[in-house]
């Protein structure tokens, strides 16, 4: 439909409202124009709209635990066991800076393990990762604390493991923890994990994050696997660097009383 007697001014209303629309102008802003009063618009009313933030969450690595499970609450059952074998395994790292300085005067226990790291350091990525689980795995004779230490839930540090040449699941995991820390790998990728296995309870093992994946290094089985591939093991707790912290995360196992993580493993096969 055309606008008689009125042209010029209909396409000075049509050419206003185009250049409102792309300037980002509000209606009252575009009325003003059209009238002649462009001059008295509120600059307020002319700010072009708020950027729209990312729709994409952030990526958080440190944030992430193996297993894919996330953070929930705070539990002592296995924090002060953490705690304790920390002061142990802060010593054995000292010692371990000392032999490097004075070989000849290295315990046994820490050349041995020693030799076991430097191995595994002219490794890379995977290789190294692989090198360390399957020496650390043949170095210690699973043995349960019971037998060893005549009581249950005894976590040693790895030259008190490598001393003895004995040791249960968490034992292993302690070890290959502060061999990879030796070896290179930065502390925020490398975890403890108290897993419930679904066919024996509680087990421990170690877990590195390599490539964005957290790999599992387990004295039950030589090969490196991803977690999310370990079928019948739910996460029960994380521990990292540091000392006072434990991370419990949700397991969705009905357990009350669960046994504690080092009556419950098997020798590695």
């Amino acid at each position: 439909m055309s606008v008689r007697g009125g042209g010029k001014v209909a396409r000075e209303i049509v050419a206003s409202a185009l250049v409102c629309l792309l300037a980002g102008l509000t209606p009252t802003a575009a009325g003003a124009m059209a009238s002649g009063g462009a001059e008295t618009v509120d600059r307020a009313s002319a700010r072009p709209p708020a950027t729209t933030a990312s729709l994409d969450p952030p990526t958080d690595l440190r944030a992430a635990e193996p297993f894919r499970l996330a953070p929930s609450r705070a539990d002592d059952r296995f924090a002060h066991k953490w705690r304790e074998v920390s002061v142990a395994i802060a010593a054995d790292r000292a010692v371990l800076a000392a032999c490097r300085i004075a070989p000849a005067g290295c315990p046994e226990a820490a050349r041995r393990f020693g030799a076991v790291v430097a191995q595994a350091e002219a490794e890379t990525g995977r290789a190294r990762l692989g090198h360390l689980n399957r020496a650390i795995n043949l170095a210690i004779t699973y043995t349960s604390d019971l037998v060893q230490h005549g009581r249950d839930d005894v976590w040693s540090s790895p030259l008190a493991t490598f001393a003895s040449r004995m040791g249960d699941c968490e034992d292993y995991a302690i070890a290959k923890y502060v061999a990879l820390l030796e070896a290179g790998v930065a502390q925020e990728d490398l975890r403890v994990v108290v897993v419930d296995e679904r066919w024996s309870g509680l087990h421990a093992v170690a877990s590195v994050r390599l490539d964005g994946a957290w790999l599992v290094l387990d004295n039950r089985r030589m090969a490196l696997i991803e977690d999310r591939d370990v079928a019948g093991y739910r996460a029960v707790a994380t521990f990292d660097g540091r000392a006072t912290s434990s991370v419990v995360v949700d397991s969705g196992v009905a357990r009350t009383e669960p046994p504690g993580p080092s009556g419950v493993s098997e020798p590695a096969s």
